[in-house]
């Protein structure tokens, strides 16, 4: 049986398998199935968000028509950010929710990310059920019909509801009066959202990506490019630069001198401030093994602890939950309050920041000094065909050779990418020369394998 999800839903580039209508139909058909399975008391519902790509139409149609051929009904909320979906989905009380983004790859990909009634991504084993479903006969025999057969409608407010919930997470006695925030929306799936929260606060808010054109999304802007809305801030002279990907549920900032602001710093400062308020649960952080070794160090430093987990936003979620911490995310800016709600949330995390800033009475250049960062080089090295790294010829033993050489001064991972034919090579030191050389060393081992 071919496996559909990754490490984040079901993705790839639209209209070439998996991600066409017919298996965007299916899956819907497979979900609506279980809901309906599940709920045997009544009407069940199944509620859809999309991001601003092209695509989303087809794929958000197709869905829709595969979960009303159950006889599930289905809620449309139109563009709205991942976490928005999953807030909608627990707060109107549907049995699911579906987001039809690919966040912060390229407007050509999409995908297909589904959470459960109570708001969290489904675990695998409901994932593998879905794909069984999908490549069975099973659901050939269960077609409604009349009456049966579902609705679809459209939800009118659902922007103005999540919009309400995001300033609710602000303290009441904050406003924003005194800050110009440069905000780049990533032509995605925040861009009425976003600008609204922070205007309504207050704030004297410069926007940019918030014209989508269904293919723009994430093109030179947002999380992946806060370079654009850095050079913003110094123009501008604004207090802080706010940087969303294309489904708004990663958070890169920068200070008001222009300087990039990871989710690692954020996490080090959140994770503070809520220690203090004894808001942060067991005193511990989660983040992945992607996080750099300084976070460790700042978070010995406030005498609370870092445990990592693998790498992927639903399993920083799930970590956190089995051992019943509160905070957690990754470098990449997805940012976990489980206070406030089920998934990573830009926005969100962006009014926490903006909260202790307030506070503190301090800028982000001066908060942003707790932590001191490890040099580490990233390489994303695309494959031709994806394959393990023990699969490519010669590369274990240069990494025993490049590992050999960093001693305990460092770190090497490696790991294939959960959602593109890419494999992400991280190697962190003390010497950032000595980093960047092994680094490319590898990633030629794996260009010379093709």
């Amino acid at each position: 049986m071919e496996k559909l999800f990754g490490t984040d839903g079901v993705r790839g580039i639209a209209n070439v398998h998996p991600i066409t209508p017919e298996t965007a139909m299916q899956i819907g058909r497979a979900l609506a199935f279980l809901v309906k399975e599940k709920n045997k008391s009544g009407p069940s519902t199944i509620l859809i968000g999309k991001d601003t790509r092209l695509s989303g139409y087809m794929l958000e149609n197709a869905m829709a028509a595969g979960i009303c051929s159950m006889g599930v009904n289905v809620q449309l909320v139109g563009p709205l950010p991942t976490p928005g979906t999953a807030f909608i989905t627990t707060s109107m009380r549907a049995d699911a929710g579906v987001v039809i983004s690919a966040s912060h790859n390229p407007f050509q990909d999409n995908g297909i990310k589904i959470f459960s009634a109570d708001g969290f991504k489904l675990p695998d084993k409901t994932e593998r059920k879905i794909e069984q479903l999908v490549y069975s006969q099973e659901l050939s025999k269960h077609r409604p019909v009349a009456e049966e057969i579902g609705r679809a409608v459209r939800v009118d407010d659902s922007s103005g509801r999540y919009i309400v919930a995001l300033k609710n997470t602000f303290p009441k006695q904050y406003v924003l009066d005194d800050f110009h925030i440069v905000l780049d929306c990533a032509h995605g799936a925040a861009y009425k959202v976003a600008p609204h929260v922070f205007t309504e606060l207050g704030a004297r808010v410069t926007t940019l990506g918030a014209n989508p054109d269904g293919m723009n999304i994430n093109q030179n802007c947002g999380a992946l490019h806060p370079e654009h809305m850095g050079a913003q801030v110094v123009q501008l002279g604004a207090n802080i630069g706010l940087a969303l990907d294309g489904d708004a549920d990663r958070l890169i900032v920068c200070d008001e001198r222009g300087k990039i602001v990871d989710g690692d710093h954020i996490m080090a400062i959140c994770a503070q401030d809520l220690l203090l308020r004894r808001k942060l649960r067991k005193k511990t952080l989660v983040a992945t093994v992607m996080s750099n070794m300084g976070l460790e160090l700042a978070m010995q430093k406030i005498e609370g602890r870092l445990i990592r987990c693998q790498v992927g936003d639903r399993y920083v979620v799930e970590t956190m939950r089995k051992g019943g911490f509160s905070f957690g995310g990754e470098q990449s800016g997805h940012l976990i309050f489980l206070e406030h709600n089920t998934t990573g949330d830009g926005t969100l995390a962006a009014l926490q920041l903006l909260a202790i800033m307030i506070k503190k009475r301090k800028p982000l250049s001066e908060l942003a000094t707790l932590m001191e960062s490890f040099p580490q080089v990233l390489c994303n090295v695309r494959m031709t065909v994806p394959a393990l790294p023990q699969h490519i010829p010669g590369f274990t033993e240069a990494l025993t050779q490049a590992e050999k050489k960093l001693g305990n001064k460092g770190r090497i991972l490696v790991r294939p990418s959960g959602t593109e034919p890419v494999l992400r090579i991280m190697v962190e030191g003390e010497d950032e020369m000595v980093i960047k050389e092994l680094a490319t060393d590898l990633s030629e081992v794996v260009h010379k394998a093709g």
